[in-house]
């Protein structure tokens, strides 16, 4: 019988202490003396081979129990059943690449962004002149367009966040640089990224217009942020606004214009109505922008020396010098679209720009000037008037 017991179990080799015992697992059991009788080494060897075999259970057993344990720790807390030391903590990485994108979506200045794609996309319509314009060849067109001038924006804004760390750490303590998400380095890494990216499309591309559009855009939003002798033109409150009207009014119109006209189109150079409506109107709307965006920036401005229009005039009186000038250009646009021969244009755009001018006095009058969210608030409703006016320009004819 003890023969049948034992030939029922392989027989062990040595076990030593931090060896493999013949299942693969350690075992601390020191080695058995090898100088025994054959009958007591059967009982030594065939007992001990037991003991040993449900030691390694019961240790499977306790690692097993403690593994269920974190499980329900975990699975009560509402994290990944894998959340153990060397597991994959595939929570943690989207929240990280979830902050990664909101930083660099806060660093673009995403309503600059949506102002530029919807003012070369609206300037573009109007060098459509009949239905069959609207051809594959006008989407390329314009998609060039959009996509350089957005890395060029992106320059642009990010290169006046890293000469504003300090006053941005004031006026505005969210965006990346100010609040330390970003390195300087980081910053200069993607501006100069978007920069090139910007002048490698508009040269591939082929198109004059579009390139110097590029150009001239990174010659005057270099010079209007870059702490650098004889530049920096932003501590001029004129000179300032001069650069913003310069590419939102002019630039943006005329040489977005042309790369349809000229480029895409094989067309002679036309200013056709429309466009001369739309660069005047936009130049009152740049103008109020250039003015407006400094009157929630006060407190740092005058830390700083920034002589802008509000550190010199006050809030109040600037803010009522921008609706003035916003409601004079929407009484322009009634009466330009009063005398359109074109009857649904006619209609379009006065009751167009009819809504927008009584949006904005009746926003106006309800804004608290004390309150810097409430002045906040009021320069983005700005920005939507802006990109509403995008809609109507192309209905001018």
């Amino acid at each position: 019988m003890e023969s049948l017991v034992l030939r029922s179990f392989p027989t062990p080799p040595v076990l030593s202490a931090g060896r493999k015992n013949w299942r693969g697992d350690y075992s601390t059991k020191f080695c058995f003396p090898t100088q025994v009788s054959g009958s007591r080494e059967r009982d030594i060897l065939g007992g001990d081979y037991i003991r040993c075999h449900v030691t390694n259970i019961k240790e499977k057993l306790a690692l097993s129990q403690k593994r269920n344990r974190e499980w329900i720790v975990n699975a009560a807390s509402g994290q990944p059943l894998e959340s153990g030391p060397g597991s994959f903590n595939s929570g943690h990485n989207w929240d990280s690449v979830k902050h990664s994108v909101d930083a660099f979506y806060r660093f673009s200045r995403p309503h600059t962004v949506i102002g530029t794609a919807l003012s070369i996309i609206s300037v573009s319509l109007l060098a459509v002149q009949k239905l069959s314009d609207i051809s594959p060849l006008f989407f390329t067109g314009v998609l060039e367009a959009v996509i350089a001038a957005l890395f060029m924006n992106i320059y642009i804004v990010g290169l006046n966040q890293i000469s504003d760390i300090d006053i941005d750490k004031v006026n505005k303590p969210y965006l990346p640089l100010a609040s330390g998400e970003y390195t300087v380095g980081t910053g200069v890494m993607i501006v100069t990224s978007f920069s090139i990216m910007s002048f490698w499309l508009g040269w591939i591309v082929g198109s004059w217009p579009l390139f110097w559009a590029l150009f001239i855009s990174f010659l005057l939003g270099t010079a209007y942020s870059i702490n650098l002798p004889m530049l920096r033109w932003k501590r001029s409150a004129v000179v300032a606004a001069m650069c913003i009207l310069a590419v939102r009014a002019v630039i943006v119109q005329l040489a977005f214009f042309l790369h349809m006209q000229t480029h895409v189109y094989k067309r002679p150079p036309v200013f056709s109505r429309p466009l001369i409506f739309a660069t005047a109107f936009m130049s009152f709307f740049s103008v109020v922008i250039a003015l407006f965006k400094d009157i929630p920036d006060i407190d740092g401005d005058k830390i700083f020396g920034i002589r802008s229009f509000t550190v010199r005039l006050g809030q109040e009186r600037v803010f009522w010098i921008c609706i003035s000038l916003l409601e004079m250009a929407y009484g322009v646009a009634i009466l330009v679209g009063s005398v359109s021969s074109c009857l649904w244009s006619k209609v379009l755009t006065v009751l167009g720009h009819v809504l927008l001018g009584s949006l904005l006095w009746s926003r106006a009058k309800s804004i608290d000037l004390r309150s810097k969210a409430s002045i906040t608030s009021f320069y983005m409703f700005i920005w939507k008037l802006f990109y509403a006016e995008y809609l109507l320009i192309p209905l001018v004819r």
